[in-house]
């Protein structure tokens, strides 16, 4: 049989890696169980009509098809695999609502499908660490300023196993649009799409764009670029959005709400997480969905990686013709994470595998006698292999020593010993006392050079 070629955009990681993401999941769902988020799952497929509500993620979709002709064979016809966990998220609330306590606090991870040319940190099967807070009716605005401190806190807890320092960058809506519509520009959605390209193609090319697209005059679009300029961590933005608003004869009632409500957020962050959240006004979202505040969230010194979380408020994603449901979301693109602490070698796990223990077989006529070993360590929660064959000991050691297994265990006539087979200190042991340390029990997620 050949070798087989792997799949471009579908990661999978190698045990240790593997150690990583897992540390990383359970970070971010103690985060999450911290502040009220119940976890959730919902399923891996949804009707094409509501995925495609998107419009222009719509050739990213992966559409079932079945590969034999059976009586069902049309049923499949209009499915297909989840892009994101927001779509499926607004189902199961309209759905489920006669059994939900609003606000809904819910934190969901899973895997999701997305058909787009795969990069670096880009995939086309990865994991989603999404939050959201929905309430029915109405949704108070605190709750804008409360997720992306939870997302702070989330992050900031990865920061002792080597992780960067993260900036969450967040803006409002209201502030672009009351901008916008101050200057004459009608079209804000397509305003809005052209300023979300700047950091990838740059002023002059989203100037363009605002003329082509958006209508803009030349000193309507440097407005727009001007404002998108504007970033800070103090209420100083605030201040240099009105100077610019004035300079352009802008006086707009939705622009000030969406100042006050920045105004706050920052203030917010200044106490709760210092130097994390970061005013910018170029923070669009181009989906046409999101209302109030949208968040991005870079790691400091990998800023070309692209945002590793991002979301914001929505006010009419799920409604059910009389109750609409607004909300306030973020996701982390945890694959796109992941790929850059191991390929960039920020993190390592102590070691490949769980066990802390080999248990030694002097020959295979006393396998039982160390399969009970074994089984009084796993008792006291000490995770434990039994050597696969009856070798010599220095073959049994070498084994464990290419497994990454810190200790050896010999059963004895006269008495049971435990060798760290990295300092070489070999001592009397009894399954039923003796315990590694706790650096040793399980493996651990460290920084590189640690």
């Amino acid at each position: 049989m050949a070798r087989p070629t792997p799949l471009s955009g579908f990661p999978e990681w190698l045990p240790d890696g593997r150690i990583v993401e897992q540390h990383v999941l359970d970070t971010l769902r103690r985060t999450f169980e911290l502040h009220g988020f119940a976890g959730i799952e919902t399923r891996a497929v949804e009707p094409l009509d509501q995925l495609l509500r998107k419009g222009e993620t719509s050739k990213e979709v992966y559409v079932l098809r079945r590969l034999q002709e059976e009586g069902e064979s049309g049923k499949d016809a209009g499915l297909g695999l989840h892009f994101d966990l927001t779509v499926p998220f607004a189902r199961y609330v309209l759905e489920n609502a006669g059994h939900l306590a609003f606000p809904f606090q819910r934190y969901q991870i899973q895997k999701v499908w997305r058909g787009e040319r795969p990069q670096d940190g880009r995939f086309r099967e990865f994991v989603q660490a999404d939050i959201d807070v929905v309430g029915a009716g109405e949704l108070p605005y605190h709750y804008e300023v409360d997720l992306p401190l939870v997302m702070a806190e989330a992050l900031g807890a990865l920061r002792a196993i080597g992780v960067p320092e993260v900036r969450i960058l967040v803006n409002n809506r209201r502030v672009a649009e009351g901008f916008y519509r101050g200057i004459g520009l009608d079209d804000v959605e397509a305003v809005l799409r052209s300023i979300d390209k700047l950091d990838k193609i740059g002023a002059e090319k989203v100037a363009a764009l605002l003329v082509a697209e958006a209508g803009a005059t030349d000193t309507q679009a440097r407005a727009c670029l001007d404002l998108a300029a504007i970033s800070g961590s103090d209420a100083t933005v605030i201040d240099r959005v009105r100077d610019l608003a004035s300079t352009h004869g802008v006086d707009s009632a939705l622009m000030e709400q969406g100042l006050a409500e920045l105004g706050q957020l920052i203030e917010a962050a200044a106490v709760r997480a210092p130097g994390v959240v970061v005013a910018d006004l170029k923070i669009a979202r181009g989906l046409d969905y999101y209302t109030g505040s949208v968040y991005e969230t870079v790691l400091v010194g990998h800023e070309q990686l692209g945002s590793i979380c991002s979301g914001g408020r929505y006010d009419t994603l799920a409604s059910d013709g009389s109750t609409t449901y607004p909300g306030v979301g973020l996701s982390i693109g945890v694959s796109r994470l992941v790929s850059r602490l191991i390929s960039g070698g920020l993190v390592r796990a102590t070691r490949a595998v769980p066990a802390a223990v080999l248990v030694a077989v002097i020959n295979e006529e006393t396998r039982p006698a160390s399969d009970a070993v074994a089984a009084q360590l796993r008792l006291r929660g000490i995770p434990v292999e039994v050597a696969p064959t009856a070798a010599k000991f220095g073959k049994q050691i070498k084994h464990a020593d290419r497994r990454g297994i810190p200790f050896v265990w010999f059963p004895g006539e006269d008495g049971d010993q435990v060798k760290d087979i990295r300092s070489g200190e070999q001592v009397e042991a009894q399954a039923t006392s003796w315990q590694p340390s706790a650096d040793d029990w399980w493996p651990r997620v460290v920084p590189a050079q640690a």
